[in-house]
């Protein structure tokens, strides 16, 4: 019965560049939740930082809004101070009544990229003792960061790009070019630009010269504080593969994609807007407007094949692992050299589309009743007492915690 079903908030959207992909996911996650173990309802959170809840968030069609639209939607903000259940405090009253607030068990983030991928959200939910799903802030925190990422994996035996770190200017978007040349030196030329914080290749250039380096650059600080240039790989191919923990406690990984591409880089527009869409088998799999042209299990040999996954184990395994994060490799197709490229803490999808495509096949909606049971098991461990000031440490009198 309803009452049993534990309640589940899937938030999306958020203050990012790539919001717009945000909300593909997360109305994807909707329609695959488990109706009969959860209910689930969206929590959208607008360009300009408003939390809204309403039915109209479950129709594409309503995004972005109009203003009838907007009036269908209840803008809403967090209680911090629920104690172990997610409550959401309605921001409009009607005349005579005072709104409810709108309790949940479990928050379910479909965040990608800047301020809800990266740690701030689930730091948020950690703060408010509030069940959450996915990687533990920690490890968005450093994976979100691929300045910080390389760091964390230096002394595995995970092969990375050399790199180097440029910081926005406080009060330019352009950095002097014997700065921009310092950074060059160290990694060559073509080289790469990217942001440090962003995904879906956002803001990701190849620079032939020192001026078209400092021009990408001037143009990613516009959406991130910090970029890295890594040197350019000739004859790019990709190769994505997606991990997670089963429920008896393994380590498991799902089956690899190479994306396909007719260009040296995956840009924003083709990796989200080719392939169309596509429906893929599988217990409440949806369409997707983010599956794109790619070879799903191409044959690597078995010796390449182990190679990636033992180092993605390797990179998963490195800070708390939990979620369903995708961990993406470059290399050379000519030369076979490979390259760890980045984890991405929350995939498109959820990359749900490699789960099914999986030796042992796993399909959407199995994969997130394991990722909500993951987080109940997360939060329940992270319990402390309710005055967790040890007696011979309280130096005030205890009127409020009895």
């Amino acid at each position: 019965m309803t009452h049993n079903k534990k309640k589940v908030a899937v938030f999306f959207g958020g203050r990012s560049p790539e919001h717009d992909v945000s909300v593909y996911t997360g109305l994807e996650v909707l329609q695959a939740i488990d109706t009969s173990l959860y209910e689930a309802f969206p929590v959208y959170i607008a360009t300009h930082g408003q939390w809204y809840i309403g039915d109209a968030l479950r129709n594409k069609n309503n995004y972005m809004f109009s203003r009838d639209t907007v009036k269908q939607l209840t803008p809403v903000q967090l209680d911090i101070s629920a104690k172990g259940k997610g409550r959401l405090l309605p921001e409009t009253s009607g005349l005579f009544s005072k709104a409810k607030p709108v309790e949940f068990d479990i928050a379910l983030p479909a965040f990608h990229g800047l301020n809800g991928e990266d740690a701030g959200f689930q730091g948020l939910m950690e703060f408010a003792n509030i069940a959450y799903a996915g990687m533990r802030a920690k490890g968005c925190a450093v994976f979100m960061d691929k300045d910080t990422t390389k760091k964390a994996l230096e002394g595995s035996n995970v092969p990375q790009l050399p790199h180097a770190v440029a910081i926005r200017p406080e009060n330019s978007l352009m950095i002097d070019e014997k700065d921009v040349k310092a950074l060059v030196d160290i990694v060559g030329l073509p080289c790469i630009v990217k942001p440090a914080h962003l995904g879906s290749s956002i803001g990701v250039g190849k620079a032939t010269t020192l001026d078209e380096a400092r021009a990408l650059l001037a143009s990613l600080f516009q959406y991130d504080d910090k970029a890295i240039l890594e040197p350019f790989v000739a004859n790019l191919v990709e190769y994505n593969v997606a991990l997670r923990v089963t429920p008896n406690g393994s380590i498991e990984t799902s089956a690899i994609e190479r994306p396909k591409t007719s260009k040296d880089l995956l840009d924003f527009k083709e990796k989200y807007m080719s392939g169309g869409n596509k429906k893929l088998g599988g217990q409440k799999s949806v369409a997707g407007m983010i599956s794109m042209t790619r070879d799903i299990n191409p044959d690597l040999g078995k010796d390449k094949e182990k190679q990636l996954r033992d180092w993605a184990v390797t990179v998963f395994e490195r800070l708390d692992p939990a979620g369903a994060p995708r961990i993406d490799f470059i290399g050379n197709s000519k030369t076979g050299e490979l390259w760890f490229n980045e984890l991405n803490p929350i995939p498109g999808s959820y990359g749900y589309f490699l789960w099914e495509a999986a030796k042992k096949p796993v399909l959407f909606t199995e994969m997130l009743n394991d990722l909500l049971t993951e987080a109940q098991r997360f939060h329940k461990r992270k319990q402390i007492p309710h005055d967790p000031v040890q007696k011979d440490a309280q130096l005030l009198k205890r009127h409020l915690s009895e």
